[in-house]
């Protein structure tokens, strides 16, 4: 399978293989291994993984046979929102991890998909696995979707980088918002000093969030997040950079972890696309978590 991409202006400077990455909804080292294998390239040519690009590349990328997993399928239960042929739609709680990484070798989305899906599978990655469209931190929880054949997959990443497939989350921020909506237009890149942390820097890539308050608490803010692009932790980056981080975001946020709360307080509550087999829009809805719900209602003073 051929796929077509065009470097954007916004993509200037980026890392052929983490352009790869994000493009393709891969990992990094199978980015690294299509450059390599001279599956990817830029403008007719096969260049390194170190390439960066000026914003203007045709990028062509040959996807190879995949080759089957060495993942371990594991019988995790999920919360399934939507399933059919072509994608599944989770509601991920707290506290999972979507990929398997180092430290994270099992009991991850992926694994529990594996089991699940069966031989319903994308093998876009170069591998045969669900194709998570899109990401959601540990720490985070709700809806997140992913493909069961390689179409699917394709079909939702291009929905990803043209905004068709839209995200919406809810979060306790903390401190007063003075208006009741706003914009967040900053670019988002790794911390200068903490590489595993993200931040608002000059050299990063265009990162919009759109906000809007649902109520207030006096200190605490529950807002409505609407993603325009997807960067990594772009919500939790944003809303700290003009000093209302998430309640209980022990990176960007508070030093010590809020009692009642597992993780940072943000949840995707919306998801919406257009299926990648019939074209017809598919809007889902979840609600909040329980332990969001019980914050909420502590701070409604409601016993």
């Amino acid at each position: 399978m051929i796929r077509a991409l065009t470097a954007k202006t916004e993509d200037a400077s980026e890392r052929l293989d983490r352009f790869l990455s994000s493009a393709l909804d891969i990992s990094r080292n199978a980015a690294v291994r299509l450059i390599e294998q001279g599956y990817a390239t830029v403008s007719g040519k096969v260049l390194s993984k170190n390439y960066r690009l000026t914003g203007s590349e045709e990028i062509v990328v040959q996807l190879p046979e995949a080759e089957e997993t060495e993942l371990t399928a594991q019988d995790i239960p999920l919360d399934v929102v939507y399933e059919d042929a072509d994608v599944i739609v989770i509601n991920k709680p707290t506290g999972m991890v979507v990929h398997p990484a180092p430290g994270h070798s099992d009991g991850t989305l992926v694994n529990a998909l594996l089991h699940h899906c069966g031989d319903s599978l994308s093998g876009v990655g170069g591998e045969k696995r669900p194709g998570i469209v899109h990401r959601i931190d540990r720490d985070t929880s709700g809806l997140i979707i992913a493909a069961k054949n390689d179409a699917a997959h394709l079909c939702l990443s291009a929905q990803l980088s043209d905004h068709t497939l839209s995200r919406t989350y809810e979060c306790l921020a903390v401190g007063n918002f003075r208006e009741d909506c706003g914009t967040i237009n900053a670019p988002v890149g790794r911390h200068p000093r903490d590489r595993k942390k993200m931040a608002v820097v000059a050299s990063g890539r265009a990162a919009v969030t759109h906000w809007e308050v649902i109520a207030r608490y006096g200190g605490v803010t529950h807002l409505r997040c609407r993603l325009e692009t997807g960067r990594t932790h772009q919500i939790r980056v944003h809303l700290a950079h003009i000093g209302h981080p998430v309640l209980g975001d022990t990176v960007y946020g508070a030093k010590k972890p809020v009692p009642g709360l597992t993780g940072q307080c943000l949840h995707a509550t919306q998801l919406r696309f257009l299926h990648p087999r019939t074209g017809e829009p598919v809007e889902l809805r979840c609600e909040l978590p329980e332990e969001f719900q019980a914050y909420l209602r502590k701070l409604q003073g409601i016993k």
